[in-house]
């Protein structure tokens, strides 16, 4: 319509409505003084990579559960880590680039001495930031604070690392001169106290539909014992180790809590790696989304909705 208006004179000027832009007609052309005025609203869900579970070389005594990934949520009204409410979508300006970061599962961890979880990385979208889940702690020692934290160590009374304020909970503690262990916290509940020989399970994560469908994440990692090793958290926590059998790994995109591990003996146990986090973003299906090459991602559609999955990387998005 633009193009086809007969003899426009220079200092002419139309409202866009193609590019959202007002345009105007410089004597030859049609240019644009604006950028775009378009704005559509974005929800979104970030999930920090978890925490790896503490490992220990003592003889049946062992490291706490690894702490999920923090969670934080603005889709539908559904629950954030920690009991948060759903958090504010984002507004979105097409032309515009926002950044994205996955954050990587944390290493497992073998005791060739008694050894601490490793935090996981932290996820971020635009101003959202989800904080890396805290690690097991070692023998005799508390757990690690992050997103949800680590469960305690072994053999004294030791409490679970604190979480990330609504972003997850705490991990479960040990009791004194006690062989099981903590596990790590949860998106959605503190990760489980030892009982006697027994560890602690991991806390269970949260559940969001934002895909289209109910997806449990950020489950706490396993304790251990001497009498075997704790079951992880629904939604991506792995189960603790028995005797010195590698605790089981968080679960890749969940941002779930490895499981720990413990000495048989004096065999050093491997704890089980964290899982990697993830962000999903769910818009309009009238836009397009470009990902950077930095970044892994999966596009679907959900009815009227588009939804990107982004499982690795740092790079920036936009929309056109």
């Amino acid at each position: 319509q633009r193009d086809a208006l007969s003899s426009p004179a220079a200092g002419d000027t139309v409202y866009n409505s193609t590019t959202g832009t007002i345009d105007f007609y410089n004597g030859s052309s049609w240019n644009s003084t604006s950028d775009t005025t378009f704005t559509f609203s974005l929800s979104w869900l970030v999930i920090a990579g978890g925490a790896s579970g503490g490992a220990s070389i003592a003889n049946n005594v062992g490291g706490g559960g690894g702490g999920a990934g923090g969670y934080r949520s603005s889709y539908n009204n559904e629950t954030s880590g920690g009991g948060n409410g759903a958090e504010t979508a984002i507004t979105i300006t097409p032309s515009t680039n926002y950044a994205v970061t996955v954050g990587a599962g944390a290493a497992a961890v073998y005791a060739s001495s008694n050894s601490y979880g490793v935090d996981g990385s932290d996820s971020s979208f635009s101003t959202i930031t989800s904080d890396g889940g805290g690690g097991g702690g070692k023998v005799l020692q508390n757990g690690r604070d992050g997103g949800s934290g680590g469960g305690a160590g072994g053999y004294h009374t030791k409490v679970g690392g604190s979480p990330t304020i609504n972003q997850g909970f705490a991990g479960g503690g040990a009791t004194n001169s006690q062989l099981g262990t903590g596990g790590g916290g949860g998106a959605g509940a503190v990760g489980g106290n030892n009982s006697g020989s027994d560890g602690g399970s991991g806390g269970t994560g949260v559940a969001s539909s934002i895909t289209g469908s109910s997806v449990t994440r950020a489950g706490g990692g396993g304790g251990t014992g001497s009498s075997g090793g704790a079951s992880g958290g629904t939604g991506g926590g792995g189960a603790g180790g028995a005797g010195s059998t590698a605790g089981t790994a968080g679960t890749a995109n969940t941002g779930g809590g490895g499981g720990a591990s413990n000495g048989n003996g004096g065999v050093a146990g491997t704890s089980g790696a964290g899982g990697s986090g993830v962000v999903i973003l769910r818009y309009p299906n009238t836009y397009t989304i470009t990902v950077a090459a930095g970044l892994t991602s999966t596009t679907a559609t959900s009815g009227s909705d588009k939804i990107t999955t982004i499982t690795a990387g740092t790079g920036n998005v936009s929309w056109s």
